[in-house]
């Protein structure tokens, strides 16, 4: 019988529809605080991590690290790319490392570890929402204010 779509097009469905929905609401928290890299970045880093993750599992199954292992390397100079220093301050830093570790929540689709890829996706909307406690930050402020 002919197949129309295969196995391997099924199972990029689900990781595209999966990368989508993670990059999706990663990408909410960093638009909801103003931040550069929104819904569509975080979307493509994931797609694109998992996507370069399941090819690296299929072309070469007995060495499917070593293509997933040059994601940490250009997902990080995607990152560097958007940080700038400004005088003594530092901008961007927490957006890069946001994309960093949306390339790591991509290979974990890519890999099949869809129930670590939605925790580390709940982890990555949690983590920028901790209060910062620097003399700087604005939250530092209002919790001092408070005592």
């Amino acid at each position: 019988m002919f197949e129309i779509i295969s196995q391997v097009e099924l199972d990029f469905l689900l990781k595209l529809g999966l990368g989508i929905l993670l990059g999706f609401f990663i990408g909410i928290e960093r638009e909801s605080r103003g931040k550069d890299a929104g819904i569509s970045t975080n979307s493509l880093v994931i797609v694109g991590a998992a996507l370069f993750t399941m090819l690296s599992t299929l072309v070469d199954p007995a060495s499917s690290s070593r293509i997933a292992a040059q994601i940490v390397t250009g997902i990080g100079f995607l990152g560097a790319g958007l940080i700038m220093k400004d005088g003594t301050s530092v901008r961007n830093l927490t957006t890069a490392a946001s994309l960093w570790f949306s390339g790591a929540i991509g290979m974990a689709v890519g890999f099949g570890y869809y129930v670590v890829a939605i925790i580390a996706a709940i982890a990555s909307i949690i983590i920028p929402r901790i209060p910062h406690i620097s003399k700087k930050s604005p939250e530092f402020k209002n919790f001092k204010e408070k005592m």
